[in-house]
Formats: C-alpha cells, sequence, structure tokens
C-alpha cells in the first residue's frame, strides 16, 4: 500500500506509475513540465493546426468533444481564437444531465460554435450501466465509451481532419501503464483504463448486436489510414491545469455550483466539477468504496501539484469530501436502472477494497490516510 510522497495519489488507481522514490506518475510529470521547451510545443502545436486548415476536405479544419464543462470550454475558445481553426463541436450528452449542464452547454453553443448533440438509445444504455454497476461497480463505464467516441465519429464520417481532446490521463493522472502513451497523440484513448476492455464485451448480451453500439466505438484504423489526427491538446500548453481551465471558462461564462451549494452532498470541495450529469457523484462515490479515494483526493492533488495547497491541506480536505454522496443522487441511479437501494448496498459492499476498517461504532474508516506522512 502507498501514498504518493509529493502528493496524496494512492497506488490503488489502476495502472498508475510509481518509481522508486515512491512519487506517482502525476507528480513525476509536474516536474517534467519545467524542463519543455513550450515555445516549441507551441509551434508543433500551430504547424498541427495549419496543416488540418490545408488538408480538411469539410467545412470544419478541426472536431471537439465537449460537454460545456471548464474543460471543453477552454478547449473550444483556444481552438478558435487562438489556432484560428473552424471548430464542430460534438456533444455527447449525459444521462441524468442536471439544468446546470444544460445551461454550460448552451452558453458554449452561444459563444458562437455548431454544436451536434448524441445521445445513444437510452433504453440500450441503461442495460449496459446495470451490467457494469453488477460487473465492475461502475455504473458511468458504457457512458465513457458514447463520450470519448462521438468525436471521432463524426469526425470519420464529415471527412474532419483534426480531433482535438483535452488532457491525456497517463501524464495527469499518472497511468503510464496503460497504453495511452506518454505523447500528444489521442488516437489511443481507446486504450485507456475505462474503454480498455473493449466494446465487443457488451455483445455477451443476446440482446445486443453490433449496430447498436455504433456510437460506444470508433474505427481506429480507418482514421489512421486516412492520415487523421487527434491530440491532447494539454501536451502542448503549459497552461493547461485543473484550475486554470476553470478560471478561464468562467470568465466566458461558464457556472459552476453556486455559494450556497453544500460540496459534502458531491463529494469533492470544488464547485466546478459534477455538475453535468447526477449520476457522476454516486459513480465517485462507489469508486471510493472500491478504491479508497474518489473525486475529492483527485482534486486535492490537483491543487497540491499545483502548488495551491499544502499536503496537510490536500489531506484534510480528502477527509472532509472524499466518498461523500446524498442519498438523494443514489436514489436517482437506484431508480433509473430499477435497482432496489438495499441491492444497491449489498452489491456495493462486495466491491469494498480492503483499505476500510470499521471502527468501534460499526462505521467503515478508509485506513489508507493512517499511511500518509505529512
Amino acid at each position: 500500500m502507498r501514498v504518493c510522497k509529493k502528493c496524496i495519489q494512492p497506488d490503488t488507481r489502476p495502472k498508475v506509475y510509481f518509481n522508486e522514490e515512491g512519487i506517482c506518475g502525476a507528480c513525476l510529470w509536474e516536474e517534467e513540465k519545467k524542463n519543455i521547451n513550450w515555445g516549441s510545443r507551441e509551434k508543433e502545436l500551430q504547424d498541427i493546426a495549419k496543416w488540418a486548415k490545408k488538408n480538411t476536405r469539410s467545412s470544419y479544419d478541426c472536431i471537439i468533444g465537449v460537454s460545456g464543462g471548464k474543460d471543453s470550454t477552454f478547449q473550444a475558445i483556444t481552438a478558435r481564437d487562438r489556432l484560428g481553426l473552424r471548430c464542430l463541436l460534438v456533444n455527447g450528452e449525459p444521462d441524468g444531465i442536471t439544468e446546470l449542464g444544460k445551461q454550460n452547454i448552451e452558453n458554449l453553443k452561444n459563444l458562437g460554435f455548431d454544436v451536434i448533440s448524441l445521445r445513444p438509445n437510452p433504453k440500450i444504455m441503461k442495460k449496459m450501466m446495470r451490467r457494469d454497476f453488477y460487473k465492475y461497480l461502475n455504473p458511468q463505464k458504457i457512458t465513457e465509451y458514447a463520450l470519448y467516441s462521438s468525436a471521432y465519429i463524426i469526425a470519420d464520417q464529415f471527412d474532419i481532419p483534426l480531433i482535438i481532446q483535452g488532457e491525456n490521463g497517463a501524464l495527469t493522472l499518472g497511468v503510464t501503464l496503460t497504453g495511452l502513451g506518454t505523447d500528444g497523440n489521442a488516437l489511443r484513448v481507446n486504450e485507456s483504463n475505462t474503454l480498455g476492455t473493449g466494446w465487443e464485451e457488451y455483445l455477451d448480451d443476446d440482446e445486443i448486436e453490433d449496430r447498436d453500439l455504433f456510437m460506444y466505438h470508433y474505427d481506429r484504423k480507418n482514421l489512421e489510414e486516412k492520415e487523421y489526427k487527434a491530440i491532447w491538446i494539454q501536451y502542448y500548453l503549459k497552461e493547461w491545469s485543473f484550475f486554470h481551465n476553470a478560471e478561464f471558462a468562467l470568465k466566458y461564462g461558464f457556472k459552476g455550483h453556486s455559494d450556497e451549494f453544500d460540496l459534502t452532498t458531491i463529494g469533492t470541495f470544488v464547485p466546478y466539477a459534477q455538475i453535468d450529469s447526477d449520476l457522476t457523484q454516486v459513480s465517485q462515490m462507489l469508486k471510493n468504496i472500491k478504491f479508497g479515494f474518489g473525486h475529492a483526493n483527485d482534486h486535492a492533488c490537483y491543487a497540491i501539484r499545483d502548488g495551491r495547497i499544502t499536503r496537510k491541506e490536500g489531506l484534510e480536505l480528502v477527509k472532509k469530501y472524499d466518498g461523500k454522496c446524498a442519498d438523494i443522487y443514489v436514489k436517482k441511479l437506484c431508480n433509473h436502472l430499477d435497482i432496489p437501494i438495499e441491492e444497491f448496498w449489498s452489491v456495493a459492499e462486495k466491491f469494498r477494497g480492503n483499505m476500510w476498517k470499521k471502527d468501534h461504532n460499526g462505521n467503515w474508516q478508509n485506513t489508507y490516510w493512517d499511511y500518509v506522512n505529512i
């Protein structure tokens, strides 16, 4: 059992890398960034933009998958105003979309973009979400397939040569033991932790055909043969970070939770996370049960690496917020998937990681943080 000696990321994140000194891959990336020639990286990005404008056979130079959130707002504005690209935005509408999520995607549209919205068949989606809940304790797993694949599918269909994605998790999360690579090539997104098990596994259900899953995977080989490019824009921009993107997006009308909103109900301390769907906070709570960390830990690690808080402050925030989720969101997911709430908790307990121990009152305690030496 290890916790990073620079931030507080635990080693239970699937395929995370730790070096011999006990430092996670995400913190190593932050150190690597200090020695990068960012002027050269930006020139490379500008050259990619020029290539896209020269080689497009469409009315658009690039395609960007967006939710309306902080990262996608930063991506869209940067691609249009800084790189001079004609952008087509693709919005994969999440199940359980919130009013705030709707407002933010409308805000992004009104900033002056063409947008295509995609929503896979909700009956089939729910069926696969139920399957993933029982098999992986991750009801949002299949939604990630549709979310990520949408931009690639539309690029292929509309002959748009450049796909712009946000951040390479191999770098920002330190999961370099996946197949994502540590460069700017986003065509390998199908080798991420979530997508790496492959969309074909859902064909085990006799009631689901491959034609039902068109929106859940992209033809990487075809895109490579066309010599299309997909990039992680974070790889080329020094300023990219969780908090920078939020501050940037707020200037363009993006909205987070209000000051009156109780953030303990969603398991994090930042007001501009978990705003698109009411199902996300449940998934983050389940991640905490399974792996011992949730969104508050992710966000605290970002803040520590940015120098915004100390490691001790991050640990206190994790203890206060991580894994918290209001009952109303659990009930919404259970109603959405037609799962009795008693069965929900019964299934969740089967996945509880061995870092959890019960205290003398019978309450579960995450013992991970006993191992953090501040």
